[in-house]
């Protein structure tokens, strides 16, 4: 019960000042001189942030807050965002199974990966597991491989989340939860997100889900 109440008491906040997309970007155009406003940018975002749209908007803020210390941070995400969008060679990832051992994207090289950023404690990742379980019994005899990328610190959690959903695919973790090194490697600010990558290791897709991927995988498989 006391967790229950905990969840509410963080949930409610955001149910009562819901935004809409376009509020939020109202609310950054008349702020420009605050660096709260970063913040409204990255609510612009959301899931699946464009980083041309919120590099326009980071331009449009004042030159004190875009060389505040904030404002540099921020930068630096969206250049992330851009070296791992659509059309580019996809940045390269190393970091230990579950079982200690090193494994890289690189291994996959000549299949479709989808590398998937998730975490056991993240409840619209465990939502979403079941939809990828399913794509995963269709194409993984057909050039695809799925990399799950967790944002998991501990070891056991990880563990107990693949074995129980049999998530039968590859996974990788440096256990640093929201400072995992792939994660801002390639801008993740929240999660689940996901990133298709081709045979030649060419992002070809960011954030696909349910039967929107399963039609992506079928046209290119």
């Amino acid at each position: 019960m006391r967790n229950l109440i905990l969840t509410w008491l963080l949930v409610l906040p955001i149910l009562l000042f819901a935004q809409t997309k376009e509020e939020l970007i109202a609310e950054v155009k008349a702020n420009p001189s605050s660096e709260e406003t970063l913040k409204t940018i990255q609510r612009v975002g959301g899931y699946d942030p464009d980083y041309k749209e919120l590099r326009e908007l980071f331009k449009g803020l004042d030159k004190t807050v875009r060389r505040s210390a904030q404002g540099k941070q921020f930068d630096y995400y969206l250049k992330r965002l851009e070296n791992s969008s659509v059309g580019k060679k996809a940045p390269g990832i190393t970091q230990l199974t579950p079982e200690g051992e090193p494994f890289s994207l690189s291994d996959l090289r000549g299949k479709y990966v989808l590398i998937e950023f998730w975490a056991s404690w993240c409840p619209d990742c465990r939502r979403e597991n079941p939809n990828l379980v399913k794509t995963y019994a269709e194409f993984k005899d057909k050039n695809f491989e799925i990399l799950g990328v967790s944002f998991d610190r501990k070891l056991d959690d990880w563990v107990a989340a693949i074995e129980k959903e049999k998530l039968t695919w590859k996974h990788i973790s440096d256990l640093q939860s929201w400072q995992n090194a792939a994660g801002t490697l390639y801008g993740v600010r929240a999660i689940p997100q996901n990133i298709l990558v081709d045979p030649k290791g060419i992002v070809v897709a960011r954030n696909l889900r349910g039967e929107e991927l399963n039609t992506k995988l079928r046209e290119l498989l």
